[in-house]
């Protein structure tokens, strides 16, 4: 048997020669001890952010393949109808000293951080902070700080890429943009001041743990 752990990543299987019989399609899970809701002050004070301003998380190596330079570019244009928006990157990578170039060459050293690599256990309060998680991938298989945000009640701007359609099965879940400067901006612009219920996000993210992918 092979395990894929999307439809999307089952057709490419399908498509490379694989006979479609021999293929279990078993998604990620979630650890639900680790990503549940924090209140979003309590997680703001927790981490030293500003209780006002609205705040947009990325999680992701900072690869091409994350699209950080268009989601940057996108911010930036954000920033010039709402100049009190912050954007936290997480992760590292090959790309990290080019995006706090294009950060710093942009003037948006007080809006834009990229922090580097943060403990596992700690996203949880950022994902609790965030009044958006961005995943902008071009290639994605079941990306699991999709779940992780959901599970922590934060909804997701994302693209169409790989099972992320699969995660975000509802707009009362997130919001999909396609990879241009344009459609980014307009979708941030949009998620950010849009009221969620963050409770039914956070009850539909942790529907799915590790025992049940266990299990299955």
């Amino acid at each position: 048997r092979i395990i894929a752990v999307s439809q999307a990543l089952k057709e490419t299987m399908v498509k490379l020669g694989t006979p479609e019989n021999k293929i279990s399609v078993i998604p990620n899970g979630v650890n639900l001890e680790r990503f549940q809701p924090l209140a979003p002050l309590q997680a703001r004070q927790n981490l030293g952010l500003s209780p006002h301003c609205k705040i947009v998380i990325a999680v992701g190596s900072l690869t091409e393949n994350k699209n950080h330079t268009l989601l940057i570019q996108a911010f930036a244009k954000l920033l010039k109808n709402h100049p009190e928006y912050q954007l936290y990157i997480i992760g590292l990578g090959p790309l990290r000293e080019h995006l706090i170039k294009q950060v710093e060459s942009s003037g948006l050293q007080r809006n834009i951080f990229l922090l580097g690599s943060r403990p596992n256990e700690e996203l949880q309060a950022w994902f609790s902070a965030a009044d958006l998680s961005c995943l902008i991938s071009s290639r994605e298989g079941w990306p699991n700080v999709v779940m992780e945000s959901l599970a922590c009640g934060t909804p997701v701007l994302a693209t169409r890429a790989g099972g992320i359609p699969e995660i975000i099965v509802s707009n009362q879940l997130g919001t999909f943009v396609d990879p241009t400067v344009d459609s980014i901006a307009a979708g941030l612009e949009s998620a950010i001041e849009r009221h969620w219920d963050r409770d039914a996000i956070a009850q539909h993210g942790r529907s799915r743990d590790w025992s049940r992918v266990a299990a299955e």
